[in-house]
């Protein structure tokens, strides 16, 4: 699998626990992160590029979509540099104030944003710009066997990965011991189709 998908039974309102469970893991997940050692998450960061850049769909690919990590999460900085100097057209997101992404091109220069973001200053290319991407990474805390992620709660990926085209490879970014994790799954959750960790690669059906 390629693009994303809603889960089964989209069409009914998630059991009443499921936030709240949500909220728990979420909250356990970065407990976990927040105690990687400084020098782990450079170890990590390289690893996990590595593992990136060598994805047939990322070398094959001539605009992939990508984050500039904050705080604790695998770090991206390396990987930016490297699909530059690969040739690649690297589009990053621009948080709009209802959750939204719009999107950038990224020219090796960033400026501050709120919340403690990182953003290209080019020319807004608007929402539906993620739709060209022949490969989408996405941020995340954990993925189950399916796909389906846990994100941060403010839905922003959800948004993005309804607007990616079957053919185009999304793929959460991610530390190895969050991927098969099971996961809280509401309607408007949307699967992956990929997750990458230092330890490697995982595609889902």
């Amino acid at each position: 699998m390629s693009g994303s998908h809603t889960p089964p039974g989209s069409d009914s309102p998630a059991p009443a626990d499921v936030v709240g469970r949500k909220t728990a893991l979420r909250d356990q997940l970065l407990t976990s992160r927040g105690r990687i050692e400084v020098a782990r998450l450079g170890e990590l960061a390289r690893s996990l590029t590595q593992v990136v850049v060598d994805i047939p769909d990322v070398r094959r690919a001539e605009t992939v979509a990508v984050y500039v990590s904050i705080g604790s999460e695998p770090g991206t900085g390396l990987l930016l540099d490297e699909l530059i100097s690969a040739g690649k057209r690297v589009l990053l997101p621009c948080l709009q104030p209802d959750n939204d992404l719009d999107w950038a091109e990224y020219d090796g220069a960033l400026v501050r944003a709120p919340r403690g973001l990182l953003e290209p200053d080019g020319e807004r290319l608007g929402v539906s710009a993620i739709a060209r991407a022949d490969v989408v990474l996405v941020p995340g805390l954990a993925v189950d066997s399916r796909g389906y992620r846990m994100g941060r709660g403010g839905g922003s990926y959800d948004r993005v990965l309804a607007r990616v085209p079957a053919e185009a490879l999304t793929c959460v970014l991610l530390y190895p011991w969050e991927v098969g994790v099971p996961v809280p799954v509401e309607a408007h959750d949307r699967a992956v189709g990929a997750a990458a960790s230092a330890e490697g690669m995982r595609r889902f059906d």
